[in-house]
Order: structure tokens, then C-alpha cells, then sequence
């Protein structure tokens, strides 16, 4: 295991992620020819949708070998991630795999609003990283204003160059390693060949004093360091490269490369720092699991001899689906049989892949810390845990948020239905922000996703992929309720079924939180001579009832639900009475009136100073609140919260208001009140439903 790494590369949209992924697969020898983005040539990005549109929509796993100058050969399994904001559940689930990442950043764009917020994924998972700012071959690259972004906006971290480039723009030729002080050119086809040279006579000061602050970054952290530093001793590059992994690993400091992924400037000592400075999957430590029985915490080490996987991704098929799973401890090999313990079922690996997007070969077996493709086990969903039938444990599964926008869908003929259905519970197993529900007015299909370019990309699916007439309604976004004050009520469950009597009671308490991140919250506080199966039925149901829906059919939000009493008798009441008092506690505690919520997103835009005022007054006519306008170089940058609801088409809105020179990001935020005025207004403009 100390010869793998498992690595994400994230960034914002369009800095050049897949470019850099294709030039490490390339240097590594798993390729022969470099795929280009533009070219639509790429071996990760290989959906026809990705290459024809040119960015990332599903993320994509390779494994290749590299081996530095001095560390000897390792495998690096890497996973690409996407970009944009509507394919985050893409990120979230890689970033929950993986025991490090690589954040990209364009030396012209600086840190954009995705860069921060996949960053600060990656500190919810602890996942140590490296970053590399990348295109300072561009007009308008600065690598010294991106490191002072990065300063601001990543506090808690210390961001630490092990690189300065050489000239920047046009000039860009090469960098300077800051350990060894030599200068590092990239000559030959693709920079095949990386050729070592003395400092440029012009860059010695800059060069000295960029090593000075390093050394200095390193002071602070590592009294090793600082004793060194303040003696004058000369630090050999071999102690400076264990301290710097160490930082690394603890979450102290950020190291930072430097280069050019289209010219293929930087790559391979990126390469290197991958293998020096982020953490064998060893090094992540002791692993967490609950007894899928008992609930009870569940520890365990990568040596162990059970096999503990996590299935993080799946690709549907007609005859098996293709699993991605991340190996924790134990070795599986091809043929064994496994448990599922959210199903309690067993089920048969047939065969084991080794990935490089979709080109795979077999393997007949793997070992811990490992990301390998899995065919032939049934019913298996995304976040599911597969392990050794005698060792039964539950690892975390994955968090994913919930969809903000919707889109009806129907066949154009009968005879399309079944082919319909089939195609959408393909594509909803493949992606969980992906959820399909039955209107109850209409008895329309209603498919939700994170945006408009989700649902796009998906409905372009089921017509060119799975070939179904179908037609699309316009998207309407994914309202939410909520209640008002805090209700406290008593559900009774009284029934005979099959000839035996059922009751029980329970006490509930439902309590408004306005913005609470995680949505809704359940807790109990039962005391007495109660069944945990009795309180854990309890909780399962509140939470259910309120993921169901309110008055107006839609999923409450922004509520804390206690469970504070369960009353039954041993032989009335079971686990299903109890949950059926929750549902009419529920309905009781609701019955009073909910508030109808509307999805807020957050938008940034950066634009030129002149078209700012008209971009500005667009938006406040479509009720966004202004958070900020701040001056960049030469541009300006507008923070705001939107609604939802307002935004669509805006994608094609802004090239006009700004004559094509401005960018933005749209993020979810949040949910706010919407007024009856406003509702009735987005009814009015949706009212043709289809296209």
C-alpha cells in the first residue's frame, strides 16, 4: 500500500483539469498520444456529450505507474472530476474515496467559485493536497496574484511554493525548483524530456528570496526547521521533502507547483509531488464502520484480512452494471462472494477491472486501497458497502444534495413507455442527484436534477443514447415547505391487520431552523424502558415523513424533529405501529399550514467595469440581492443571491449584456419564502408545460 496513491483532480470549470489528467497519462507511458480537449480526443472525457461540448460530466477513473528519480515505482490511481456546479454529486463522491487531491487553478482566472467550494469539500473529508497553478502560459496569467488569492481565501492553511516560473505569458519557459534551486526545462515532443539547469543570472534574486519565504512558511510549522533556518545550516533537499510531507499530511500546509498543462511545462515533477507529498492509503489511518445490527461504532485497519469495499460509482448495463469501488482493507479476488449489509444480501463478484475510463482489463485480484471496476453483484445502489460475509459493517455512505429543479417527461406513444421507464431508472441508478417521481395531478414523469444543464445533458441521453421519442417540459424548479413555529404533538397508530391488534404512540417536536445546512435534522430523546428497535423505527420514519412531503406535496426543509416518547405494549407494538404514529404526528404537526420556499442560488460574475451597471440592473429586475461588487485588474467581480427560478437562460442572457466578455458561477445556497405574487407569476410563465 505504500506504493499507491489514490488521487482526485478538482478545480472550477475550464482550468484545465482533463488537460493536465491527459498529459500524466501520457509521461506515465499508459498512453501514446496526447488527448486533446479541443480535439475531442481525450481518454478521459470520452462521452460523446463531454467531447462535443469540451468540458467534464462524469467523473472518470485511470490507473497508471509513475516512478520519481528516488522513490521507485507507484501505482497512482486517479479519478478527473467535473466541474461544473450542476455535476458536483461527481466530485462529492470521488472526494469521499480518495486519500488526496490535486486543485488546479488558471494563473489568469485566479481562485473562481468553484475552486473554493471543492476545496472546501475536500477539508470536510480531510484529504491532505497539493495544487498546481496552471496556464501562466496565458495572456494575463500572474502566478504571485493567484498565490495571494489563495492566501485570502484559504485561511487556516499555508500555502507553500515549491516553484517560481521562469517569464510568465509568452515567456513561460520552464520553472524553478525551489528545494534543489535548479531550473527545470521541458524540451522534446510534449516536454518528453525534462532537462536540469543552473538558475537564469536574472532570476537569482527572486529565486533566493522565494526560497527564503518557503523555508520561512516551513519555519513555522516544524521546529526542525526553524532550529536549521536559524543556525544557517544548508537543508539538503531529501529533509525538506519529508518535512513538506509531513505538513502536508497533517493539513498545515498547501505545497503549490507551477507550470502549463497545454504545453506540457510542470507535469512531471507534479507528477513527483503527488508521490512525495500526498498519503499512501496506510497513511490515512484507523477506518470507521457501524455494525449494520447494532449501530455500534466499528474500527478497523487496512491489514485486516476481511474485505471492506465501498461502491462510490455505477455505470447501469443491460446484463450487469459495472461498479467502481474503492478497497479499504482485505483482498477480493474474482468469483468471490460478498455481502451487502444494507440488504443483508450476498452476491458474487464475477470479475474484477483495472480502469482507464472506459477501457478496462481484467485483474484477478486486488487489495486494500485500491480502485477497481466490479461486475456481477445485483441490487447494488451508490454508497452501498460490499465485505466479507463473516465481518458485516456498514462503511459512511455518501452525502448528496438535494435537486433544485425539475422537467416533465413523457413518451410521444404508448409504445415508448416501457422503454422510457427503463431509460430513466438507468440514468437515476447511474447518478443520485438524478430523482424521478409521479406528479400526482398529472401523472407526469417529473425528473429533478441539480440545473439546467443536468437535466439537458440527461434528457439528451434518453433521446440519442437509449434512442426513446420522448417529450421534455420546461424546467420548473424544486420547491420546498416549511413550517412557521414549533409544533409539539402525540400520533396514535391503531390498527388490526391480518387479525392482530397494532398500536403505539409516540411524542414528536418539530422545530424551525432557518438555513440549517443539512436540511432537516432528526434526534430523540427517549428515556425509560424503551427497544432501540422501537426508537431507531422512530427516527427512520420522521425523517422519511418529512423527506415525503407538506401540504403542497413538496419536501420539508430547515426543521429539527425530536422524538421525545414512545409508548406501546410488548405485544401490540412493533416497529411498523410506531412508525405509523410518526406519519399522523406528522400530519397533526403540519396540519396548521406550511411556508412555500423557493431554491436560492449564489452567482458570481466577473465582467468588464462598463457592462457591470447593466448586468447589475438585469439581475435586480429578477429579484436578486447584491452582496458585493469588488474591483479586480482591469474587471469587476458581482457576488449576489438569485432565485432559482429567475435564472433560466441566463447562461445565454449574459454573452449578450456583456458582448461576450464576462464569466460566472452559480452555486445553491439555500432556500428563502417565495410570495403567493411571485408564485403565481412562475406559474403564469410556465403554463406550456411542453415544448
Amino acid at each position: 500500500m505504500s506504493s499507491v496513491r489514490n488521487v482526485g483532480v478538482i478545480a472550477h470549470i475550464d482550468a484545465g483539469k482533463t488537460t493536465t489528467t491527459e498529459r500524466f497519462l501520457f509521461h506515465s507511458g499508459s498512453t501514446h498520444r496526447v488527448g486533446e480537449v479541443d480535439e475531442g480526443s481525450t481518454v478521459m472525457d470520452y462521452l460523446d456529450e463531454e467531447r462535443q461540448r469540451g468540458i467534464t460530466i462524469v467523473a472518470a477513473a485511470a490507473t497508471f505507474p509513475w516512478t520519481p528519480a528516488v522513490d521507485g515505482e507507484h501505482a497512482i490511481h486517479l479519478i478527473d472530476t467535473p466541474g461544473h456546479i450542476d455535476f458536483t454529486a461527481e466530485v462529492e463522491r470521488s472526494l469521499r474515496v480518495i486519500d488526496g487531491a490535486v486543485v488546479i487553478f488558471s494563473a489568469v482566472e485566479g481562485v473562481e467559485a468553484q475552486s473554493e467550494k471543492v476545496w472546501r469539500q475536500s477539508d470536510h473529508y480531510g484529504v491532505p493536497k497539493v495544487a498546481f497553478i496552471n496556464k501562466l502560459d496565458r495572456l494575463g496569467a500572474s502566478f504571485r496574484r493567484v498565490l495571494d488569492e489563495m492566501r485570502e481565501k484559504f485561511e487556516g492553511v499555508s500555502i507553500c511554493p515549491l516553484q517560481i516560473p521562469i517569464g510568465e505569458e509568452g515567456a513561460l519557459d520552464g520553472v524553478v525548483d525551489l528545494l534543489s534551486m535548479r531550473a527545470l526545462k521541458f524540451v522534446g515532443e510534449h516536454g518528453g524530456e525534462l532537462a536540469e539547469e543552473d538558475v537564469p543570472d536574472g532570476m537569482l534574486l527572486e529565486a533566493a528570496a522565494a526560497r527564503d519565504e518557503l523555508l520561512t512558511i516551513l519555519a513555522d510549522h516544524s521546529d526542525v526547521v526553524a532550529e536549521g533556518y536559524l543556525e544557517e545550516r544548508d537543508l539538503s533537499v531529501e529533509f525538506l521533502t519529508r518535512e513538506i510531507r509531513a505538513l502536508t499530511l497533517s493539513g498545515k500546509i498547501v505545497p503549490v507547483f507551477a507550470g502549463s498543462a497545454k504545453r506540457d511545462i510542470g507535469i512531471q515533477p507534479l507528477l513527483d509531488g503527488i508521490v512525495r507529498y500526498l498519503p499512501s492509503p496506510s497513511e490515512r489511518g484507523i477506518c470507521e464502520g457501524h455494525d449494520p445490527k447494532s449501530g455500534a461504532t466499528v474500527e478497523f485497519s487496512p491489514d485486516d484480512k476481511a474485505f471492506r469495499g465501498l461502491v462510490f460509482k455505477l455505470l447501469a448495463g443491460s446484463g450487469a452494471d459495472l461498479l467502481y469501488v474503492r478497497t479499504y482493507s482485505g483482498e477480493l479476488n474474482a468469483g468471490d462472494t460478498l455481502l451487502n449489509p444494507r440488504t443483508g444480501e450476498k452476491v458474487r463478484a464475477k470479475r474484477l477491472l483495472r480502469l482507464r475510463s472506459k477501457n478496462v482489463s481484467a485483474v484477478e485480484k486486488v487489495g486494500p486501497g485500491d480502485i477497481v471496476g466490479v461486475i456481477g453483484p445485483s441490487g447494488v445502489v451508490t454508497g452501498d458497502t460490499l465485505c466479507s460475509v463473516g465481518s458485516p459493517v456498514l462503511l459512511e455512505r455518501i452525502a448528496f444534495p438535494e435537486p433544485v429543479i425539475s422537467i416533465a417527461v413523457e413518451p410521444r406513444s404508448t409504445k415508448e413507455r416501457a422503454r422510457l421507464d427503463s431509460a430513466l431508472d438507468i440514468i437515476c441508478r447511474e447518478d443520485p442527484t438524478l430523482r424521478l417521481r409521479t406528479h400526482e395531478a398529472t401523472g407526469q414523469k417529473l425528473l429533478s436534477g441539480m440545473g439546467e444543464l443536468h437535466l439537458e445533458i440527461n434528457c439528451h441521453r434518453i433521446s440519442e443514447e437509449f434512442k426513446v421519442d420522448a417529450r421534455f417540459g420546461v424546467p420548473q424548479v424544486a420547491f420546498r415547505e416549511t413550517i412557521s413555529s414549533e409544533a409539539s404533538v402525540t400520533g396514535t397508530f391503531a390498527k388490526t391487520l391480518k387479525e392482530r391488534e397494532l398500536s403505539a404512540e409516540v411524542d414528536i417536536s418539530l422545530t424551525p431552523v432557518p438555513k440549517q445546512e443539512p436540511g432537516i435534522v432528526v434526534e430523540s430523546s427517549v428515556s425509560g424502558d424503551v427497544p432501540n428497535a422501537w426508537v431507531g423505527a422512530a427516527e427512520t420514519a420522521l425523517m422519511d415523513g418529512l423527506n415525503t412531503g407538506g401540504n403542497h406535496g413538496y419536501a420539508l426543509i430547515y426543521i429539527k424533529g425530536l422524538v421525545s416518547g414512545i409508548r406501546g405494549e410488548r405485544e401490540k407494538t412493533n416497529e411498523a405501529a410506531v412508525a405509523g404514529a410518526v406519519l399522523v404526528a406528522i400530519q397533526e404537526a403540519i396540519s396548521g399550514g406550511t411556508l412555500l420556499l423557493e431554491p436560492l442560488m449564489r452567482l458570481d460574475i466577473t465582467a468588464p467595469e462598463e457592462v457591470i451597471g447593466e448586468i447589475t440592473g438585469y439581475l435586480q429586475a429578477r429579484r436578486a440581492v447584491i452582496q458585493g461588487i469588488t474591483t479586480l485588474s482591469g474587471a469587476k467581480h458581482l457576488s449576489c443571491e438569485v432565485p432559482l427560478a429567475e435564472m433560466f437562460g441566463f447562461s445565454k442572457s449574459l454573452p449578450k449584456l456583456s458582448g461576450g466578455r464576462a464569466a460566472f458561477s452559480m452555486e445553491p445556497c439555500g432556500y428563502q419564502e417565495i410570495s403567493r405574487e411571485d408564485l403565481e407569476r412562475l406559474a403564469a410563465r410556465n403554463s406550456a408545460a411542453f415544448a
